[in-house]
């Protein structure tokens, strides 16, 4: 078998990373578009959400990631333990995320459910795709927030039950409204619509890993 090779080199990120609330055990940060979670494995990638944390807080664990041009809210843990009780939540689905994204057209309804399953797309890396035989299971919900005009695009509000590499992007581009400003998915003409990818993480509710009390991160997007 042949070594897929990621030749991805992310440009410099010179957005900060904000801090929306910490404690002894979590941070909820506002990660930036245009910065990895994780530093790759090519040293050209070092920079990431999490070696810049790390500078200011050596024990910091990601949880969960967002796509390089995905911005929003994200919870890091601050020790293994902690790490250990939120990925079981995320495991569980008892962590709800709400993202807010722009596609391209007018959605003919004003919310649904996407269900199309979705699996690795071996001969094209790093995309995915929907794939009945082989994919897993992806549902996300919508609900349109506004239809703009010149050009017809749709504000969406995403709210994802399952967290498939990609899902959001894979399945607007496959009810035929991509989002815009994506270069992996839809075309050349929508990725060209926006000078950055057009999907912001806005709420993430979980419960604390120390306290259990139901935590709320909030961060509107810029776009």
């Amino acid at each position: 078998m042949t070594a897929v090779i990621d030749t991805f080199i992310a440009p410099p990120c010179h957005e900060k990373i904000d801090i929306l609330f910490q404690d002894e055990s979590i941070l909820l940060i506002n990660k930036p578009s245009g910065l990895l979670s994780l530093s790759g494995k090519n040293p050209l990638n070092k920079d990431s959400v999490h070696y810049r944390l790390v500078q200011q807080f050596p024990t910091a664990l990601m949880v969960h990631r967002l796509d390089f041009g995905t911005s929003g809210v994200m919870v890091v843990a601050l020790n293994k333990a902690v790490n250990a009780e939120l990925t079981k939540q995320f495991q569980a689905r008892t962590i709800v995320k709400h993202y807010v994204s722009v596609l391209e057209g007018h959605l003919r309804d004003d919310e649904g459910e996407i269900s199309f399953p979705i699996a690795k797309n071996k001969a094209h890396f790093p995309l995915q795709k929907i794939c009945m035989q082989t994919g897993k299971s992806a549902i996300s919900h919508f609900r349109v927030l506004a239809r703009l005009q010149n050009p017809l695009r749709t504000r969406v509000g995403f709210m994802p039950v399952t967290g498939r590499t990609h899902q959001l992007r894979v399945h607007s581009e496959k009810i035929g409204h991509p989002i815009l400003g994506c270069d992996l998915y839809g075309n050349e003409g929508t990725h060209a619509m926006a000078s950055r990818l057009l999907l912001h993480a806005t709420r993430l509710e979980f419960d604390h890993p120390i306290t259990a009390e139901r935590m709320v991160g909030t961060c509107e997007a810029a776009f």
